[in-house]
C-alpha cells in the first residue's frame, strides 16, 4: 500500500535522515516544504517534490500537505514556530484531509512534565493538548531518550575531549536513555510507512548510567577517562535556577543544565516498556554502539555532522 510522506522543514539535519531513511522504502512517495528548495541535497531533491514557503504562509502549507498520508514537522526553532507553525500544519492536515500528524517531538517523555518545568518542552505539551483536540487529524509523537549525538557536545557539557573527562552531577548511577538521530529517523520513518501507528511511540537505542557510558568509551577507544563529580543532582538544581534568574536573556547559560536534570532525575524516562519490537528491521544502536562508530576525535562534532551524507 503506498503512503505519501511530507516533511515540513526538510533542509533540517533530522529531517535530511528522516527522508533518507524514508526513500528506501519503496512504497513511500515523498514530499517536502522549505523556505528554500536550493539546500535540499540533490540526493533528495531527485527524488522527493518540494515545495516553497515558509511556516506561515498558509496557502502554501495547503499546498504541500494536501494528498498527503501523514505530514511529519522538523522545525526546529523558537516557541512560536513551535506552537504557532505546528498548529497551522495540523489544520492544513484536517482541511485537506491528512490523517496522521507527527509532531516535532523526538525527546524524553515530556508527557511527565508539567508545563514550565523543562521550559523547552513546553511548546510540545501544548501541541500534543492541540492535537488530543482534533477530530480529523490523529496525532503522533515519537520519544526517543536524547540524542546520543549531542552527549559529547562541548554545550552539553558532560565530555570534555582535551583533557578525556567526563562531568557528572549526581552520582553517576543516574540512567541516561537516548538513540542516535540515524536511528530515531529509521523508527520515525518506519511509523510513517505504519498507517496504524498513532499516539505516543517509543523506541530507544539504548540505557545505561553515567558510569557504564565511560565504560564503554575505555572498551571503544582503549583510553580510560577521568570522572568529575560536579555536585549532587540537588546542586544542579539550585545551579541552573539561579543561573538563569541571574541572565534569563543567556539561554545557554543554563538551557542544557536543565535538560541534564530532566533527564537524569528519572521523572521522563521513556523505559522500560518500549516499542522497538513493532519495527524490527530497525537495529537501534546503543551507547557502546554508537562510540564504535564514531572516531573518539570526531565525538565532540558528531551532531553537527547529522544528515551531511545522505
Amino acid at each position: 500500500m503506498s503512503v505519501t510522506v511530507g516533511i515540513a522543514g526538510i533542509t533540517g539535519k533530522f529531517a535530511r535522515e528522516l527522508a533518507s531513511a524514508l526513500l528506501q522504502y519503496p512504497n513511500v512517495t515523498l514530499k517536502g516544504y522549505c523556505r528554500d528548495p536550493s539546500k535540499v541535497p540533490q540526493s533528495l531533491s531527485s527524488k522527493a517534490s518540494l515545495t516553497k514557503g515558509d511556516a506561515y504562509d498558509a496557502p502554501a502549507i495547503r499546498s504541500f500537505v494536501a494528498g498527503c498520508d501523514v505530514v511529519v514537522c522538523c522545525y526546529l526553532g523558537d516557541p512560536k514556530l513551535m506552537v504557532d507553525g505546528q498548529k497551522l500544519l495540523i489544520d492544513s492536515c484536517a482541511a485537506e484531509g491528512v490523517p496522521r500528524y507527527v509532531a516535532s517531538d523526538w525527546s524524553l517523555d515530556y508527557t511527565k512534565l508539567e508545563l514550565g518545568q523543562l521550559f523547552p518542552k513546553d511548546p510540545m505539551i501544548h501541541v500534543k493538548a492541540y492535537l488530543d483536540a482534533q477530530d480529523k487529524v490523529k496525532g503522533v509523537h515519537v520519544l526517543v531518550g536524547m540524542f546520543a549525538d549531542v552527549f559529547f557536545s562541548p554545550p552539553f557539557g558532560t565530555y570534555d575531549a582535551a583533557s578525556t573527562t567526563f562531568k557528572y552531577w549526581g552520582t553517576g548511577d543516574e540512567i541516561w536513555e537516548a538513540t542516535t538521530y540515524k536511528t530515531a529517523a529509521e523508527y520515525t520513518a518506519a511509523v510513517c510507512a505504519d498507517k496504524n501507528a498513532v499516539g505516543i511511540q517509543k523506541f530507544l537505542g539504548g540505557r545505561a548510567t553515567f558510569r557504564e557510558i565511560a565504560e564503554s568509551f575505555e572498551k571503544v577507544y582503549g583510553v580510560k577517562p577521568k570522572l568529575e563529580c560536579k555536585g549532587s543532582m540537588d546542586d544542579l538544581f539550585k545551579h541552573m535556577k539561579e543561573q538563569q534568574k541571574a541572565n534569563p536573556q543567556n539561554l545557554f547559560s543554563y538551557i542544557f543544565l536543565f535538560f541534564y536534570y530532566y533527564m537524569a532525575n528519572g521523572q521522563t524516562y521513556l523505559g522500560p516498556e518500549v516499542d522497538n519490537a513493532k519495527y524490527p528491521q530497525v537495529k537501534p544502536v546503543d551507547w557502546e554502539g554508537f562510540m564504535r562508530s564514531v572516531p573518539k576525535d570526531q565525538l565532540p562534532s558528531a551532531s553537527s555532522s547529522v544528515g551531511q551524507n545522505v
